[in-house]
């Protein structure tokens, strides 16, 4: 059920949003240069790996020593307008025609944070991730990793078409009104390092 609605969801917008997909591969190529999609490996249901997309909202430069700068003197004024509105997200639709992701689930977040987890916070890979979650309409990134990942827990859970419709509906309603896209005065989340107490971690790798 979950699978059949994803899909005719997903082409459905694909097929709405193509216009303005096509308008934002065109602006980000003028501004960024190539490749305007940012492709990165992120953990799947059950933790299997998977390449997400994203239209690039950064530049690519680097300082002296010839590392990437800090996000927040790659990230330009453009970049910021896809991220507010969430266009920047709008290929992953791609991933959920591709059944790596579902449209409602727990954000897929870095490879490096899986020996982090605890016990409880690793149930979030139980599900498939989706572009928008739980914690996503009751946060974003204004709230800690703690929280974020006891909604996200919640979720796995809780789960049901109700409630996926109802996280639709609060997303459309974040995205108009931008809340919750920055922690503070960061442009991104801060890196996940291990939850603070906690002496349960869950040692599982790849």
């Amino acid at each position: 059920m979950k699978r059949f609605f994803d899909l005719i969801f997903s082409l459905s917008l694909l097929l709405i949003f193509s216009p303005i997909i096509g308008m934002v591969a065109i602006f980000v190529r003028v501004k960024f240069g190539s490749p305007i999609i940012f492709k990165q490996l992120r953990p799947g249901i059950y933790e299997e790996p998977f390449h997400i997309y994203k239209f690039r909202t950064m530049t690519n430069e680097r300082g002296s020593d010839g590392q990437l700068l800090p996000d927040y003197l790659r990230l330009t004024s453009f970049g910021r307008f896809l991220r507010k509105y969430s266009l920047d997200e709008l290929v992953q639709l791609i991933n959920v025609v591709k059944g790596d992701i579902s449209i409602v689930g727990p954000r897929p977040l870095l490879m490096e944070y899986l020996p982090l987890y605890n016990a409880e916070q690793s149930k979030r890979h139980n599900v498939k991730p989706g572009i928008t979650g739980w914690a996503q309409v009751n946060g974003r990134n204004s709230i800690s990793w703690e929280e974020k990942f006891k909604l996200d827990v919640w979720y796995v859970e809780n789960h049901s078409l109700f409630l996926d419709l109802k996280i639709l509906y609060l997303t459309v309603i974040k995205v108009i009104k931008s809340e919750g896209i920055q922690n503070d005065n960061q442009v991104t989340m801060p890196f996940f390092t291990g939850s603070r107490n906690d002496h349960n971690q869950n040692s599982s790798t790849f």
